[in-house]
C-alpha cells in the first residue's frame, strides 16, 4: 500500500524514524520489500512481524535516468501486488524543480523532495513554496533541504568548507514560509562513504535546538548511512580499493528519532552490500557468467541488512501498528 510520508511521519514521530532506502534495480527492489517483510530468501517466506516496516523507497534522478523512469516504477508497481502487506511511500530523491513537476504530474509518487539548499534563503524558500502549492493540490508530501551538508550526492558535490548546520531560527521561518511537510536539515552528515573523521558524530545539540522551535514538526537526516567496517573490508579483501571511511553509528538513529527526525536516508551502505556481495561472487566463482548467481544472493543480503538497519532506526515491529492507525483495522 503505498502511503505518503506525511502519514508515516505521524505514527512515527518521537518514537522511531522511517527508513529512506535509495534503490536502482530489480535485486535491490525485490530485497528491499522481502527485508521490510522480515523475510529474506523467498517471496513466499512468512512475514516475521517482529521484523517487519513501514518504510520509504527513495528514487534519485540518477536512478530514474539510469535506464528509464518507468522502468523503476513499474517495477515498485510490481512489487506492490507481489507483496500486499507492505506499506510504503514513494519519493522522489534531491529534485530539481522540474524533476518534481515531473513526479508530481507522474500519478505514482506520494512524495518528492525539492532541493534548492545551494540557493539563497529567500530563493530556497520561493521554489520550495512553488513546489509545496502543486503537489498539495494532489495530496502528496514535499520535503525541503535548509544547510549544506559536506560530500557527494550524485551530481553534487560540497567540500567541507562550504558545508554549514541548520540555523534553528532560520528553520521556523522556512517551515511557515515554503509550507513544506518536512525539512532535512544539516547536523552533521555528508553524502557518500567518506563522512568523518575520528569520534565526530551528529551535533545532538543543534537537533534539540530545532525541535524545540519546531514542536511536532518531522526532521530528515541525509547521508546516515554507517558505513561499516565489515563490509569495506570484505570490499578490499575481494578486489576493492575502498579507503578507510566512517560514518554515523548506529547507536546514533534511535536518540535522534526520540529528538523528531522521523526519515533517515541510508544510501551508500546498500552500495557496500551490492559491492561486497558481487566482487565475493565474481571471485570465488569465476567461471560463471550466468548473472543470476551474484543476485540470488545479494537479494538475501540486501533483505537482512534492511532489517538490521530497521531494528536500529526503531521501525522494526511497527508495521502493523501503522496498518490499524491507517485503515483501522484492529492490530
Amino acid at each position: 500500500m503505498i502511503v505518503t510520508t506525511k502519514e508515516l511521519f505521524q505514527q512515527a514521530y518521537g518514537k522511531y524514524a522511517v527508513g529512506a532506502y535509495n534503490i536502482n534495480n530489480l535485486e535491490q527492489t525485490v530485497g528491499l520489500f522481502r527485508g521490510n517483510l522480515g523475510q529474506k530468501n523467498s517471496n513466499d517466506d512468512p512475514i516475521d512481524a517482529r521484523r517487519s516496516a513501514p518504510f520509504i523507497i527513495q528514487l534519485s534522478r540518477g536512478a530514474r535516468g539510469y535506464t528509464d523512469k518507468r522502468f523503476l516504477e513499474a517495477m515498485i508497481r510490481a512489487a506492490e501486488e507481489i507483496f500486499p502487506q507492505a506499506i510504503f511511500a514513494v519519493h522522489l530523491d534531491h529534485g530539481t524543480e522540474e524533476a518534481a513537476y515531473d513526479c508530481i504530474d507522474s500519478g505514482f509518487y506520494s512524495s518528492v523532495m525539492i532541493d534548492a539548499s545551494h540557493d539563497p534563503f529567500d530563493k530556497n524558500i520561493e521554489i520550495t513554496r512553488r513546489v509545496a502549492e502543486r503537489a498539495h493540490d494532489k495530496g502528496i508530501s514535499v520535503e525541503a533541504e535548509l544547510g549544506m551538508l559536506g560530500g557527494v550526492e550524485e551530481d553534487i558535490a560540497v567540500d567541507a568548507a562550504n558545508a554549514c548546520l541548520t540555523d534553528p531560527d532560520q528553520a521556523v521561518e522556512f517551515v511557515e514560509r515554503s509550507q513544506c511537510d518536512s525539512l532535512a536539515v544539516a547536523i552533521g552528515t555528508s553524502h557518500g562513504a567518506y563522512k568523518f573523521t575520528g569520534s565526530q558524530g551528529l551535533h545532538f545539540d543543534r537537533i534539540t535546538e530545532i525541535q524545540h522551535r519546531l514542536p511536532g514538526f518531522p526532521l530528515v537526516m541525509h547521508g546516515s548511512s554507517s558505513v561499516p567496517k565489515e563490509w569495506v573490508d570484505r570490499i578490499n579483501k575481494s578486489g576493492g580499493k575502498l579507503g578507510s571511511a566512517s560514518g554515523v553509528p548506529e547507536d546514533q538513529y534511535l536518540p535522534a528519532a526520540r529528538l523528531g527526525v522521523t526519515k533517515v536516508n541510508i544510501d551508500t551502505d546498500g552500495r557496500l552490500v551490492w559491492c561486497a556481495v558481487y566482487r565475493e561472487t565474481f571471485r570465488d566463482k569465476p567461471e560463471d557468467f550466468d548473472p543470476r548467481t551474484p543476485g540470488k544472493p545479494f537479494m538475501a543480503a540486501y533483505a537482512d541488512y534492511i532489517a538490521h538497519k530497521n531494528q536500529k532506526l526503531g521501525s522494526a515491529g511497527q508495521l502493523e501498528n501503522v496498518r490499524a492507525a491507517l485503515t483501522g483495522q484492529p492490530v
